[in-house]
């Protein structure tokens, strides 16, 4: 795996599509805001870039579309997602499609957030067509079929009646039930051994099967897995924040992305994503704050 200050700046006009998942961005965290932001800039940077998909755990918590919504034009000004739409909303007008799946973090997150900088929540799983093959791309939590409990849990949340329910308690009682949630998923995971967590084998050979590959992130253990004997697993990683304590902390993250070996743009336009000389890798994206 190839690591890189910034994205992959040695082959721009090479970078088709980007994928990343697992950012878990919050106020608290304003590196990894800035992270992401530096991203951007890459991306708007990447001269054939037609797509960028954000797999899931976009934010560490989402409550609502209303919360950035309902915000009168002065707070906006101030607020810490103005400057992340702003940029996401150049890439859309420079001819890049965002694409948004729910994570397990924020799954309440609405189309119309995403109508603020011309982006579009996708359902998963979702199919990618890299070169010849079907990439089936999910955002993980359904693989991880151990967890029982969790499983449980993720059917209730991802209920429409249940989210409704939710979204029409106020602010400050759906903070009181995130952070009681939060609380608790901690409380539980301590006690669960690493395995329960990960994915299941047997999840993932039933999710590939009309597939040639599987990407997903959720797990944070980026890695390429051999998933049968001819199809492959991708694992994105989490956005990790190293050396929090030095004067430049580092943030590192594995993602991935379509790239296409043969150095002709004119190929490519925006409907043809998948020549047969497209391949999909995965990179380690550094970035000092």
């Amino acid at each position: 795996m190839q690591s890189f200050n910034h994205l992959i700046t040695t082959r721009p006009h090479q970078v088709r599509q980007v994928l990343i998942s697992d950012l878990h961005l919050s106020p608290e965290e304003p590196a990894l805001v800035q992270a992401f932001l530096a991203l951007l800039d890459d991306c708007l940077a990447l001269p054939a870039l037609k797509r960028l998909f954000i797999l899931g755990d976009w934010f560490e918590v989402w409550l609502g579309d209303d919360v950035y919504l309902s915000l009168l034009e002065d707070e906006r000004q101030t607020h810490w997602l103005t400057p992340l739409i702003a940029k996401l909303k150049q890439l859309r007008i420079n001819g890049c499609e965002i694409l948004v799946m729910h994570g397990n973090r924020d799954f309440l997150l609405g189309q119309p957030f995403c109508n603020l900088f011309g982006g579009e929540l996708i359902n998963e799983p979702y199919t990618l067509p890299v070169g010849q093959q079907n990439y089936r791309l999910e955002h993980g939590d359904a693989l991880c079929t151990d967890d029982k409990r969790y499983q449980f849990f993720r059917k209730i949340m991802r209920n429409r009646l249940t989210q409704w329910y939710l979204l029409n308690k106020s602010l400050e009682k759906r903070l009181a039930i995130a952070d009681n949630m939060r609380k608790k998923s901690q409380q539980n995971n301590a006690n669960k051994a690493a395995h329960i967590m990960d994915v299941n084998d047997k999840a993932v050979r039933q999710a590939i099967t009309t597939s040639d590959a599987l990407l997903h992130g959720h797990t944070h253990r980026p890695e390429i897995h051999q998933a049968t004997a001819d199809k492959k697993r991708y694992v994105l990683g989490d956005w990790r924040l190293l050396n929090k304590d030095t004067r430049q902390p580092k943030v590192s993250a594995v993602i991935g992305a379509v790239t296409d070996d043969e150095h002709s743009n004119d190929r490519f336009s925006s409907n043809d994503l998948s020549g047969n000389a497209a391949k999909f890798e995965l990179f380690e994206f550094t970035m000092l704050v």
